[in-house]
């Protein structure tokens, strides 16, 4: 059977490709689930099976964004605990949290996907360790979710052990056995993890944190990880907190710790990572170790700046991450370019920290690179799946920006006009074509609010 082609034209091009290559004005040919070219110019004649032809004048085309940390659940707990650190914000939200069932999640995840679909991400990832008992079946409502919207989707299956009575911050019942954790995290791999070149679903096996999870599911998680052929994620060196944390209880930094449970490699990669010595980011390098920057939660946790200059010239994989949306609330990846670039400037290397093009690079092949598919997505190359955006630039916010790049990361939020998954439409003209929005903010205002009396109730 023919493939069927949409050809794009006309529209300025950021491929993200080993060489940065870029068109001013050129095309995209993508046939079913593929791209087959990418050039300058028109697109080439007499092509076959050519189901819809896109003007790009006034857009630029760039991959899909790739969001690389994320907790969808808390799209319906944003705007809490405001002014905190850390560990007193996980101290004020772990009772709410702890309250949680697969209704409620099933809405949040789709509010979640809805922001970030909307604003060019087409891989998604979300981190849930969040499993109280009798909840429901949370991973599976999170991966109908995603597939429902169209995005490509990495769940990483989380997990806590270390409740209070154990010296945890989570709440007793809402933190899982060792046994029963690890027993859930096989059941998820076997049931939603494709491993294939197209897959739209992948699980990681992700214990959430050092100060919630016990040194044994830290180490059997990774074994099971690596048995199971998938990848590894946590959160690591967030906090000054953390580390004083691992000081007293392991008698070793984050960096140290992980690498004593098997915690470091190429198949693993940490969110935050923003208190990180020389040799933390050596041992990074050495192991190839990925890193999800979040920089508006850092800041909105005055966490910190993480070292990304200095992490991306030791050769660390590092991409973006929103995190979770009581952290920042926006909840878009997009202006994670934008805040990436200017806190980095913020930091010892001043104006030569980020340039826009390593921004946007960061967003796309650098998330590819940390979820272990740089091979298939993260960059506008023909033999790629057909993940890509349209920028529209030619609008008041834009127009007189004259380099596009600089444009989509220096500038406004831009509006998205169309975005492909897997050469599907997602989101034309603004609006997703898989979901009603309206729909969903209504559901996950309904929800946030139910959450918010139970929690009040128990409380």
């Amino acid at each position: 059977m023919a493939a069927s082609r949409i050809v794009i034209e006309n529209c300025a091009i950021a491929t993200v490709d080993a060489h940065d290559t870029e068109y001013a004005s050129g095309h995209v040919v993508i046939a079913d689930n593929r791209i087959e070219s990418v050039g300058a110019g028109a697109a080439p004649g007499r092509l076959e099976n050519v189901v819809r032809r896109i003007d790009g004048t006034g857009h630029l085309a760039t991959p899909g964004l790739v969001n690389t940390h994320h907790h969808f659940y808390q799209w319906i707990t944003r705007g809490l605990a405001q002014d905190c650190n850390l560990f007193n914000w996980l101290v004020a939200l772990y009772p709410t949290w702890a309250r949680i069932d697969e209704q409620m999640v099933h809405a949040a995840a789709q509010g979640s996907l809805a922001m970030m679909a909307r604003g060019g991400v087409t891989t998604a990832m979300d981190h849930h360790y969040v499993f109280p008992r009798g909840s429901g079946d949370l991973s599976g409502t999170i991966v109908r979710a995603a597939a429902d919207m169209g995005v490509r989707f990495t769940l990483a299956r989380g997990s806590m052990d270390r409740g209070e009575s154990d010296g945890g911050l989570p709440p007793d019942f809402a933190v899982e056995t060792l046994d029963g954790a690890l027993a859930a995290t096989e059941e998820t791999i076997d049931r939603h993890h494709d491993a294939s070149f197209d897959a739209m679903t992948q699980i990681a096996v992700a214990p959430c944190s050092p100060f919630s999870v016990s040194t044994e599911l830290m180490r059997q998680g990774a074994e099971l990880a690596r048995a199971k052929g998938v990848r590894l994620h946590t959160h690591g060196s967030e906090t000054v907190e953390e580390e004083k944390f691992c000081h007293e209880l392991f008698g070793m930094g984050p960096t140290d710790y992980f690498e004593s449970t098997g915690w470091l490699g190429e198949d693993v990669w940490m969110a935050h990572c923003v208190h990180m010595t020389d040799s933390d980011i050596a041992a990074f390098a050495r192991t190839r170790t990925g890193v999800a920057h979040c920089p508006s939660s850092n800041a909105r946790l005055a966490a910190g700046i993480a070292r990304v200059p200095d992490m991306l010239a030791a050769g660390v994989p590092v991409g973006l991450g929103v995190d979770g949306t009581a952290s920042n609330e926006s909840g878009e990846l997009h202006t994670e370019l934008r805040n990436a670039l200017l806190i980095n400037r913020l930091g010892g290397h001043r104006e030569q920290a980020l340039n826009a093009r390593q921004a946007l690079r960061l967003g796309t092949y650098g998330g590819a690179q940390v979820l272990g598919r740089a091979d298939q997505i993260g960059s506008l190359e023909a033999g790629k799946l057909a993940d890509l955006v349209l920028w529209k630039l030619d609008g008041i916010g834009h127009a007189s920006i004259a380099d596009p790049v600089a444009a989509l990361v220096f500038g406004a939020a831009a509006p998205v006009t169309l975005s492909l998954v897997n050469g599907r439409p997602v989101v034309e003209a603004g609006r997703l074509t898989t979901a009603d929005e309206d729909a969903i903010a209504r559901s996950t205002r309904e929800e946030a609010r139910r959450l918010a009396r139970i929690a009040a109730a128990a409380g």
